[in-house]
This record gives C-alpha cells, structure tokens and sequence, in this order.
C-alpha cells in the first residue's frame, strides 16, 4: 500500500502521509506528495488542498535510514517548490512536531494551520547541516528574522503558540479536530490565489541583528561551522531576491555535507541510536517491572540520581544514616526543582508532583519495597561491600541491585551478595540531575534481562545509557587517567597548567585537565595528611588549595569563580622540578596533544581489544556525553579515524608509548575504528 493517500471532500483535496513511526519523508513519501499534488492541480474540481499526516507526528523529518545514499526523485528542494507553486492554496495541517524538512513542507505551503500542542523546529545545525530546502529564505520571510536565526542557527524548537504570534502558523485548530478545522479553512481562504513566498522581494532588515546575535551566541557557537551557515543564509535572505539566497543555501549546505564536522556529528546522531542496543540480548527479552526505585545516600550523586526518577514520574525511596543528612538532601531537591520552575522550564504544580513521589526514610528495610536500588555511597570497597550485604538481606526478590561506583571492580561488589545476577553498576555522571550519560556496567554474572531492563529504564529518565565491562574506571574515566598522568608530567618536563589547558580548550573541550580538577575539587581521593607529600598534587593539597570550593587550586579564583595563573602554584611545581631532575624542553601545542590526546586514543583501542565496549562508536558517546568532546569532532575514536591512525601511531612512538595491538593492526591495514 501507498504511505500517502488522497480524499476528497467536495472541492478540497486532502492529502494523507502515513509512513510510521513518525512520517520520515523518504522517497516513497515524496513521491506519494508529488503525485498528490499533481493530482490537485490537474483537478479543475478542486479548489484548495491540506497536506496532514495520520499518526502521532506530522512530518519529523528526513529519512535517516537515507543518510549516506543517493536520493530518489524527487528530492525534497524540488518538491517543496512545486508545493509553493501549486496556482491554488495548499494549508499545511500540523500536529506533533513538524521538524527539519517537514517545516519546510510547511513554509512551502501557502498556509498552516496547527493544533496547540505542536511544535516547529529546523535542528539541523545539531547534525552539522541547515535546512536545505529553502528553509533558511522561506523562515525569515514567514517568520522573521530573529526567529529564524534562532530556529535555524541554535536548533530551537518552538510551541505552536509562539508560531502563531511569529506568524508561521495562521491559526490554531482544535486537539482533536485538526482535519475538520483545516478542511474549513481551506475553503476558506479557497478563491485566493496564493503569492509564492519566493517571489517576495528582499527583507529589509538592521544589519546589526546578525553581529548581535553572533556576539550573544559566540560561546554557544565556538568551534562549530553549521551556526555560521546558517546564520549567513538567513542574512542573504535580507540582501538578496529568492533564487540568489536560495543557490547560496545549496552552495553553503554542499560544502557542510561534505565537511568533517557533520560527519561527526552525524556519526554521534547515529551512534547514540546504536548505544543502546546490546549485541547478545535478545531485542524482544522480557524486561524487569520496575515501580518503584530505591537510592542508599543523600547527598549530592544520590540526590542528583534520584530526581531523574522523580521527573519522569518513578517514585523514590531515599535512605540516609542521619536525620540531619536526609533533610539536608531532600532540602536540595526541592530547591533544585523550585529554581527550574522560577526559570520557567517546569511549573509549581510539577514541583510538587516530583517531590510527593519522594519517601525520605532512615531505615533501611524500606528498601524491601522497591524493584531497584541504587547504592550512591562513599567511593570505597569496604563500604560498599557491606551495603550490598545488607542488602541483599533484605531486598525483595528480583530486584536489581545497582552501584553508581566511578572506578571499582562491580563483579566484587556482587560477590558479597548471593545473587550477583541480579546486580550491575550505574556510573551517573555529576551532577547526575543535568548530565546526560550513564555507563551501564555489566559484571561477569549480570543477568540479560537486568542489563536490558536498566538500559530500557536509562531511556526513560532521558539518560544516554552506554554498556561498560568491568575494569578499572570502565571506559570514560579509565581513558582519562593517561591523558591526566601526562598532563602532570609535562609539567615536570616545562609546560604550565594554562598552556596545557589552552590546548584543550582550543581543540573544543569545555575545560583543561587543570580546570577539570579545580572544578571538581583538587582534593578528592587525597589521603588527608598534610605532612606526606609525595607529589604535586599532594603540595596543593596541604596548602588547602583544593580548588574553586577554597578560591584556590592549580589556579587562582576571584570572587566570581575567574581563574587566573597563580604563581604559588608556579613555585612549587618550579620545586618539584629541581627535586626530581626532570629535563626541561619548550613544550609545544602538537606535543602536549600527542602526549594527552593520543594516548585516550590508545586506551580506548584497549577497551575495544578487551571487549569492555561493545564498540568504538559507543566510547565516542561516552566522551560526548560524559566529559565534553566536542561533538563536531564526533568522540576520541571517530577523531583519531579523521586524524589518521597511522598518525596516530607515529605520535605514540615518538614518545615511548607501548602501542595497542588493535591500534597498531588497524593503523597498518589503513582501516578505521568508525
């Protein structure tokens, strides 16, 4: 059967897309549009046309399952522009999200019409790309150009009812009368013959709303190309007739698709889709009910890690040792989710829905309730072994049993129950309320349906869950560790902590491994004894520069948390030097990433040759989500593919680095890890 269909009612013409799950405009739909379209022109009988599709979704946007491909007739810019030249008005009838090419459909329509809980978005951008259909001349045209640049640059999604006020939408219909609304109102507006958008002349616009805008999003835009394209397109639309702008979007969308960045980002789109499958558990295994989730620690992880349950609706158990600590978190909760309703993300009532799910509790034996149990305890193995002691005494029957642990060995933790199945670590990343990643750690005797069952659960708590086998750190952090251990030898061998961490924050990460460390507090995992210091971490330590917490750490920090180069820190890492005898060189920009970046590289082959990931684009996930690798450069192992593995190599001997045997065969076959 045809995914679109045509019927008529009286003089108007109505034609159907439906292609599940979400009206993806793949061939068979462009066609199926084509010919509708064709039909209603060909039809003197007919006075007006709507274009609606059946499901829960208008048109979501491209195919993705066509990424890569040639594409049939016809493609989308020749169909859009046969839609806006019709000779008789088309009204777009939009429900669920009309996005990327199907609010290009839509602005090609004469007309659009939507039910109230619609929404409008082009997100190209987040793919490396700009709607390339018209989109970025018919937008500013349609809508203006201040929300074209922030539907087309940023990737804003917007309601129906700011489209409405914009002027994208003519109308709101009724929720459940969108067909019977547009049906009207195509005969309506039936004896006007429509202007075609592109034959409008130039806007006129102030040049200075681009230069404002590319100043108010400079940091949001760094390092990326698409926010530019798309941005400059929507400016030639106020300097140019149609057809120019039009040629200048296809020019600017050929040298985007062909570039490394939207490779990349295209590369993370698809693999964050891959992530979540698990190669050797059946897709249809019967998953684990969970109704309740319990969580042992209050504090920041274990309040973080709760309210992911509490926002998508998931009651709590929380359980602490001290009446002190246990209001002290929940404390935290509410004014976590007070503070997103004041910006107006969430309202009171949603406030106050999340919280009512939450049983604060001192005891332990309330647990017994619960389907899973998060320990989120202090990171060491004793204790962490005694909490699943306990637990397992007192949890219910296949319940899961999970540890939010960074580093320790799960399988141990399991062996102190009597039912390691059961159990499997849940790496939430700090803080665990904002961050999306989550390492999914299967121990040796991890049950496929507890694995399965946590993924599935992982998608619901809108987490980006990435399966992890049990080594030390697992994959994001037990890739760190090299590039932190050279950073700290490089400045031993010359380098300073901002050099070191310009680097990285040219390359596109948010933060150097120094920044990293004064953010997340130079003092964890330090013994605590002033009088032992062995390193120059240890010296820092003593001296109570613990980080951004004591305004000082690697740097130091002004009231409102501004780093500058301290020179306390410069004479004790100038003594540490002269202690250790270390050669001085000027270290350069390549060598600190030859030094820092390859070796993540490295490790992350070694993970793959352990089977610890199931996949290099699952690491890359890992980096994306957890750590900050800027996405255009599509995680560490689709960029050492870009770099060169040969290159890659080559870098790692010149330093001394003992090579992975996967690295080293893949680099001399001239293959790829991506």
């Amino acid at each position: 059967m045809s995914v679109v269909r045509t019927e008529r009612h009286d003089d108007i013409l109505v034609i159907i897309s439906d292609n599940p799950p979400v009206n993806a405009l793949s061939a068979a739909v462009r066609q199926g549009l084509e010919a509708g379209i064709k039909e209603g022109v060909a039809d003197d009988s007919i006075a007006a046309m709507v274009i609606r599709c059946d499901g829960k979704t208008f048109f979501a946007g491209a195919d993705i399952s066509e990424f890569g491909k040639p594409m049939q007739e016809p493609i989308l810019p020749i169909l859009v522009d046969m839609i806006e030249a019709a000779g008789k008005p088309v009204v777009a009838a939009v429900h669920g999200t009309a996005l990327g090419g199907g609010c290009e459909v839509a602005l090609a329509s004469h007309y659009r019409i939507a039910v109230p809980s619609a929404k409008f978005g082009t997100p190209e951008v987040k793919l490396g790309i700009l709607p390339g259909a018209g989109g970025t001349q018919r937008l500013p045209r349609v809508a203006g150009v201040e929300l074209a640049l922030e539907m087309t640059a940023k990737g804003t999604m917007i309601p129906a009812n700011r489209a409405r006020d914009a002027g994208l939408i003519d109308r709101l219909a009724g929720e459940d009368s969108l067909e019977k609304d547009a049906i009207a109102f195509a005969r309506e507006i039936s004896g006007i013959r429509p202007v075609p958008k592109s034959s409008e002349k130039p806007l006129t616009h102030d040049p200075a709303v681009f230069e404002q805008f590319r100043k108010a999003n400079a940091r949001r835009f760094r390092g990326y190309e698409a926010p530019e394209a798309n941005i400059a397109c929507v400016e030639k639309a106020t300097q140019t007739p149609y057809e120019e702008g039009v040629q200048f979007e296809r020019m600017q969308f050929m040298k985007l698709i062909m570039g490394v960045q939207s490779a990349a980002q295209r590369h993370i789109f698809f693999a964050e889709r891959k992530a979540s499958k698990i190669d050797d558990v059946p897709a249809d295994i019967k998953l684990r009910p969970i109704k309740r989730v319990g969580v042992i620690g209050a504090g920041t992880m274990g309040g973080g890690i709760t309210m992911n349950f509490l926002s998508a609706g998931i009651p709590v158990t929380i359980v602490e040792m001290q009446q002190e600590a246990l209001d002290r978190g929940t404390a935290i909760m509410r004014k976590n989710y007070e503070a997103t309703a004041a910006k107006g993300r969430i309202t009171a009532e949603q406030v106050e829905q999340a919280m009512g799910l939450l049983k604060p509790t001192l005891d332990m034996n309330d647990l017994a309730e619960c389907d899973l149990i998060i320990e989120a305890v202090y990171e060491n193995m004793d204790v962490k072994k005694e909490v699943f002691g306990k637990l397992d005494k007192i949890a219910k029957p296949g319940a899961i049993l999970a540890s939010n642990t960074s580093f320790l060995d799960v399988n141990e933790i399991a062996a102190s129950t009597s039912r390691p199945e059961d159990v499997l670590g849940m790496h939430f990343f700090s803080p665990a309320n904002v961050m999306k990643l989550l390492e999914v750690v299967r121990g040796d005797k991890t049950a496929g349906d507890v694995l399965a069952t946590v993924m599935a659960l992982a998608k619901k708590i809108r987490k980006v869950a990435v399966v992890a086998g049990v080594c030390h750190g697992f994959i994001g952090n037990r890739m760190l560790e090299p590039r932190q251990v050279e950073a700290m030898k490089l400045l031993m061998e010359g380098a300073t902590p901002e050099q070191i961490d310009k680097v990285h924050v040219d390359f596109g990460m948010p933060m150097g491994p120094f920044q990293m460390s004064d953010l997340a507090g130079v003092d964890i995992g330090w013994h605590r004894d002033p009088n032992r210091i062995e390193n120059i971490r240890d010296a820092l330590c003593a001296e109570e520069r613990w980080g951004q917490k004591k305004k000082a750490g690697w740097y130091d920090y002004d009231d409102k948390r501004n780093p500058s180069p301290s020179p306390r820190v410069a004479e004790i890492i100038e003594e540490f030097r002269k202690k250790s005898g270390a050669a001085q060189h000027e270290v350069t920009t390549e060598e600190i990433i030859e030094r820092t970046l390859y070796p993540m590289v490295n490790e992350g082959a070694r993970i793959l040759e352990e089977g610890k990931a199931q996949r290099a684009s699952d690491i890359d996930v890992v980096w994306i989500y957890g750590y900050g690798w800027p996405p255009y450069r599509g995680g560490p192992m689709f960029w050492a593919d870009t770099e060169g593995l040969k290159k890659i190599v080559a870098g790692l001997e010149k330093h001394g680095f003992k090579i992975s045997a996967l690295l080293k065969e893949k680099a001399e076959k001239g293959e790829r890890f991506t």
